[in-house]
């Protein structure tokens, strides 16, 4: 194995739920998220030679991934088709205590998809754990803007899920 596969097969285990929680953000169906993070996949295989190493090889993953999505974004509104985006539900199957659980991730993932893209954009990364300067590096946007961002994007989940409460 070179180390393009190497370090390809490094990503997909350390992002591969991660890139597809993201992409899941910008689409409706699972079918539209499978094709997506096919589509980033490829796109990091091919971009994987031009790596710099001026950001991490995470950060270099997920600001694919974000390219991508906006793009897909994009096409869907060049065709008309821009409804609100549908949360994505857990497929795997478990106890009732599971139950429960899924649906509050569930009610969270519809109040986060309501958000406006720039504030979920945000929090989906930061809920993948991405730091604040990375999410900087991803979204190409200032630290401080991210941090107006989460904190605004925030609010609005509290008031939205003591709403529905």
């Amino acid at each position: 194995m070179d180390a393009r596969e190497q370090i390809f097969q490094q990503l997909l285990e350390e992002c591969g739920g991660g890139i597809a929680r993201l992409a899941g953000s910008y689409v409706r169906s699972l079918a539209e998220r499978d094709d997506l993070v096919q589509e980033i996949w490829l796109a990091v295989w091919r971009a994987l030679p031009g790596f710099r190493g001026d950001a991490s090889l995470r950060t270099f993953a997920y600001r694919i991934a974000h390219n991508r999505s906006v793009t897909q974004l994009a096409r869907r509104r060049d065709t008309g088709d821009s409804d609100l985006l549908e949360a994505l539900e857990d497929e795997r199957p478990g106890p009732e205590a599971h139950l429960v659980q899924s649906r509050e991730a569930e009610r969270l993932m519809r109040a986060v998809s309501a958000l406006p893209l720039g504030m979920r954009q945000v929090l989906t990364l930061r809920f993948e754990g991405l730091g604040y300067s990375e999410i900087s590096e991803v979204l190409g946007i200032s630290e401080s803007n991210v941090a107006v961002r989460l904190n605004r994007a925030r609010e609005r989940l509290n008031t939205k899920l003591s709403e529905v409460a």
